[in-house]
């Protein structure tokens, strides 16, 4: 007994060890629930989105073999209509979703729940599905896949409000970073990518604080998207076997291409909104107006391949004989997002962006005259250098297109193909496409102190912020 008190000592500090332990337990507990919630709701949300948008895709290819002149009415009539919901119910709805996201992770730091909640709320979530079903049932150029981050991101908000003050939570940063990465596993069913992309373009913070929360959010979103949808590639098992040696050389001239046309176009979108800020409502109508008239006339007179997300060609190209586009389908996967995305109403610009790259190599496989599975990695490869080129996230982009086909062999062509196309990109603006927006909406934050009406807000002309990575 001499030594006893020594074992009384080791007794309680194994118990006050234990109600710690179960205590951090009950606290991690606590923190998850929240995320495990909002990240079923992304899911299902994100499914009945993509139901929607193919729904509407599918409306517009009827009323195209119906009658092809339909397009002369549907274009201009969904353009103006997408462009009205989102100026009356939600401004900040409009575009891409991600530039609104972006600056929500800045703005969270002041904890200004006004200015926040203009950018990710249920109000933005309902509008940015309404816009973007009429853009593209009129034929517009946009894809989902930016939309449902910044419709994750405004679940996951809603979801951290709702929690009981009493409740252990991580910060609304945390969420809104989680919720993002959430959306887009969901909308692309690419879980890496959506990771990412969280680290590469959105996280500014040390993501090992909520790294858990973000694996667990993005695992969640997905399998729900997948037990709804069932298990699915976004582009399925191209053909991409016994490569030539020489295909490397092909790849690079394909994402020098494609980076510095996809910087390119994200130029010129840039600078018709600097232009389009200066009109007054009347000569905004007349524009969108307009834009509709010159979308139809093109899909009518010249190629369909201006109208939609591209998703249609980009299978095309890579499950077809047919792997060699003309010049002026190139020409037109351009156009279509410049005149899309300036309209004013919701769309994003990723699967535009996957469909341009995707004419692009398809055109240079021609020129070099490569075909079957060399020419179906030059395609793959001009998709993720002209993503590259928009996003400047070229881990993301190879990513994304690695998981959309399924494609491991190829990752190291992948991964050429987006670090090339990041360095062209940089020759033609060094800043990148969501990050001179995100400006946008971050002056206009600051300059008012309510809900920033951001959809009148112009441009810098030449932004004062870090390039992307």
């Amino acid at each position: 007994m001499k030594y006893g008190w020594i074992t009384s000592i080791r007794s309680k500090g194994k118990e006050l060890f234990e109600v710690i332990a179960n205590e951090q337990v009950k606290i991690n507990i606590l923190q998850a629930i929240p995320f495990w919630i909002a990240s079923f709701i992304t899911g299902a949300v994100a499914v009945i989105y993509s139901k929607l948008f193919t729904y509407s895709e599918g409306l517009l290819q009827k009323a195209l073999h119906w009658h092809a002149w339909s397009i002369f009415l549907l274009a201009p009539l969904c353009f103006l209509t997408a462009w009205f919901i989102v100026k009356l119910f939600a401004p900040n709805a409009k575009g891409s979703g991600i530039p609104q996201v972006m600056a929500a992770l800045d703005l969270s730091s002041t904890k200004d729940e006004d200015k926040i909640s203009g950018l990710l709320s249920i109000r933005i979530l309902l509008t940015k599905i309404a816009s973007s079903f009429l853009m593209v049932l009129g034929g517009g150029a946009v894809g989902r896949e930016g939309p449902t981050i910044q419709i994750a991101g405004s679940v996951f908000r809603m979801v951290n409000k709702w929690i009981p003050a009493s409740w252990s939570k991580l910060s609304e940063k945390s969420f809104i970073l989680t919720g993002a990465a959430a959306g887009l596993a969901a909308a692309f069913n690419t879980p890496l990518g959506g990771i990412v992309f969280a680290i590469e373009e959105l996280a500014k913070v040390h993501i090992n604080y909520f790294k858990t929360a973000l694996f667990a959010a993005v695992i969640i979103a997905g399998l729900t998207a997948q037990a709804l949808l069932g298990p699915y590639l976004y582009l399925g098992y191209p053909d991409v076997k016994n490569l030539s040696k020489l295909v490397f050389l092909g790849v690079v001239a394909t994402a020098i291409v494609a980076g510095i046309l996809g910087s390119f176009m994200c130029k010129i979108i840039l600078r018709f909104i600097r232009w389009k800020n200066t009109f007054s409502n009347t000569k905004n109508i007349v524009y969108i107006i307009a834009t509709g008239l010159i979308v139809a006339t093109i899909a009518f007179t010249v190629n369909t391949h201006i109208l939609g997300s591209g998703k249609e060609l980009m299978n095309e190209t890579l499950f077809s004989t047919n792997k060699h586009s003309p010049w002026h389908t190139v020409l037109l996967r351009i156009l279509g997002p410049i005149l899309s995305f300036n309209v004013g109403a919701a769309g994003g610009i990723f699967a535009p962006s996957l469909a341009a790259g995707a004419a692009v190599g398809s055109f240079l496989s021609g020129v070099m005259h490569v075909v079957g599975a060399n020419a179906n990695i030059l395609i793959l490869s001009g998709m993720v250098g002209f993503l590259t080129g928009v996003t400047r996230t070229p881990f993301t982009s190879a990513i994304l297109v690695l998981e959309m086909t399924d494609r491991h062999s190829v990752i190291f062509h992948l991964m050429l193909a987006a670090m090339v196309a990041n360095i062209v990109a940089l020759m033609v603006d060094k800043h990148s496409f969501y990050e001179q927006l995100k400006k946008g909406y971050l002056d206009d934050a600051k300059a008012d102190g309510a809900t920033p009406p951001l959809s009148s807000s112009p441009l810098p002309s030449s932004p004062a912020v870090p390039p992307a990575a």
